[in-house]
């Protein structure tokens, strides 16, 4: 009978601890893969939330000049709804025999200007 070599493993020995290190460095790649994939979906979610951020800030400036906007025009439209309301009184009174039409047709050319 042969007896086995001391010192070195066989021909199984040494294919089965190849395995165990190359089975441990794929493990070791994909971990270290999944920590940067994960690295980067965590930097593109990040760069998506700025974005959202940049865009709810100009929506709000956008919004702010607006209003801003609307603020000042009542001022400029209190003119036109106070004609528009003479001129209501003034048809409402021609309508009812009040103003005769040589009096609203003056009346009228007075409040046109």
């Amino acid at each position: 009978m042969r007896g086995r070599r001391v010192g070195r493993p066989g021909l199984v020995g040494t294919m089965a601890r190849t395995a165990v290190v190359a089975g441990t460095a794929t493990a070791v790649v994909g971990g270290v893969s999944g920590k940067k994939q994960a690295n980067q979906a965590a930097a593109q979610e990040q760069a998506a939330a700025n974005q959202a951020a940049f865009e709810s800030q100009a929506q709000i400036a956008e919004l702010q000049s607006q209003l801003a906007a609307q603020q000042a025009a009542p001022q400029a439209a209190a003119p036109a709804e106070d004609m528009t309301s003479k001129l209501t009184e003034l048809a409402s009174l021609h309508a009812s025999g009040v103003l005769s039409d040589e009096e609203f047709t003056a009346a009228k050319a007075k409040l046109l200007g």
